[in-house]
């Protein structure tokens, strides 16, 4: 009888197997074919998808808490699936405002959700991307092996933003929390001044540029000759969109929820219809008195959240799901925050197409963030400009802008509104209905978000015929 190994060797062999087998997943997760051809049976796939209905923050939820909305996603999900709690390997959410007392907001929804204490949840934040960041870690940890099941999403709560103390009094109540003596707390306490009161909001701006993203809208709709009217139109047809993709019943991925002591909130109430003349009554909201981007040319303020099954091809069909959509590849770009702060779209979609080997022509659904009016057509403007392409991109030819008939044609972020952390499994939610009751075959979804950075993936759905979503999502 051979001797046992030396403990050495024994776990250096067992570590390069594992290595050797990690790699393999890698490589053929990562470099598989993806035009026109049926995914590897290990890919990452998604299965099933909810969201709760967008509400106006301060308004249906304002009493409620960020995990609270991120908890009746996840058994939204749980009730539309049936999967078993305890066959969920991992939870990830996104996020962007975070409350204090739930700083991992991942993790207490998925207890409230009735998960087990055994399976583990953490929270990222990635701005506008936050939800899009949470599903590449997904697909990440299903690639690599270390899960079969994972959940993501997202969640945003805008009715109760934290708002601070003032620096001076919040080092004097930490001065006074470590004073021993009642002397040394009055002395502590008779520092204090009026102007220590004052609260401190949170931040609108950004950090490194001090400009708040309606003024980069603002600067980029003028740069690209973005008419006041023309923005008007686009979050008219938003509007019109949403409301006639409500009314038929095409909004199929959203949970009615009861609110506590409240009515159930059975629809997104951000969706209003109006006219181009009560729109054009509105004053710029940024630029003042010149500006073009206002309250009605934005997206809204938004309390939502949303949760994706996403699996292995192979734990799926033993379990008996049937594949929604099959995730492909994606990109994370970067641009200059101060002048390229919404042009993540513009940058991202050729580098996600070029890795998927395929064309603009061949995407039949386009799924963009619509984050302010001005910003989605000057990114169609920058795709469709040779010039753009040549001297800011580095390119020979242009991208090509999305046709409209195509585009965000039940809505999108102006009138269904905009949970930051959210927002990107909605996108990819849409992608995929659109995509199953149009009839396509491929799909793109696009993103911006703050700090001038851009995420792109690429899916495929199969249904009865070959169906593929590609994912773009962009940092802005």
């Amino acid at each position: 009888m051979a001797p046992p190994p030396a403990p050495w060797n024994w776990v250096k062999g067992r570590v390069c197997n594992l290595c050797r087998e990690v790699g393999e997943r890698l490589h053929n997760g990562l470099h598989a074919e993806t035009h026109h051809q049926e995914p590897p049976r290990h890919n990452p796939i998604r299965c099933q998808m909810s969201r709760l209905f967008g509400s106006a923050s301060g308004s249906s939820y304002a009493d409620l808490m960020p995990h609270d909305l991120a908890r009746t996603a996840l058994q939204g999900l749980l009730n539309r699936t049936n999967i078993p709690r305890e066959v969920v390997d991992y939870i990830v959410y996104g996020t962007v405002i975070q409350e204090v007392k739930t700083s991992n907001v991942a993790r207490e929804a998925a207890l409230g959700a009735g998960f087990s204490d055994k399976t583990p949840a953490h929270t990222v934040t990635m701005a506008c991307i936050s939800s899009n960041q949470a599903m590449t870690t997904a697909v990440g940890l299903i690639a690599s092996g270390q899960c079969e099941v994972v959940v993501a999403g997202g969640v945003e709560f805008m009715s109760d933003v934290p708002i601070r103390h003032s620096r001076k009094m919040r080092k004097t109540m930490l001065s006074l929390n470590k004073a021993k003596s009642l002397g040394q707390r009055l002395s502590v306490i008779s520092r204090i001044r009026p102007d220590y009161f004052a609260p401190e909001l949170p931040a609108v701006a950004e950090f490194s540029t001090s400009e708040t993203m309606g003024h980069s809208a603002d600067r980029l709709a003028a740069a690209f000759s973005v008419s006041r009217v023309d923005q008007d139109d686009y979050a008219l047809r938003s509007h019109t969109l949403a409301k006639k993709a409500q009314d038929a019943g095409f909004l199929s991925d959203v949970v009615a929820y009861k609110v506590p002591g409240k009515s159930t909130v059975d629809k997104d109430n951000g969706i209003r219809p109006s006219s181009k003349e009560q729109m054009a009554k509105l004053k710029p909201a940024f630029i003042k008195p010149y500006g073009t981007v206002t309250a009605a040319n934005s997206s809204f303020l938004t309390d939502g959240a949303s949760a994706v099954l996403i699996m292995s091809e192979d734990k799926a069909l033993a379990l008996g799901y049937k594949p929604k959509a099959y995730l492909r590849d994606f990109v994370f770009v970067s641009q200059d925050p101060k002048d390229q702060l919404l042009l993540g779209p513009t940058y991202a979609t050729p580098k996600v197409l070029e890795r998927a080997g395929l064309t603009l022509a061949d995407i039949d659904v386009f799924e963009f963030h619509e984050a302010f009016a001005g910003q989605i057509l000057a990114n169609l403007t920058a795709m469709e400009s040779d010039w753009f392409a040549q001297n800011y991109m580095g390119r020979k030819t242009k991208v090509g802008a999305p046709p409209l008939e195509k585009f965000n044609t039940w809505g999108g972020s102006l009138s269904l509104g905009h949970p930051f952390g959210a927002t990107g499994c909605r996108l990819v939610m849409a992608a995929a209905h659109r995509m199953k009751q149009e009839g396509g075959q491929y799909g793109l979804v696009a993103a911006c978000a703050a700090g001038g950075q851009v995420n792109s993936t690429f899916d495929i759905l199969f249904n009865v015929t070959l169906y593929a979503l590609y994912l773009v999502s962009a940092c802005c």
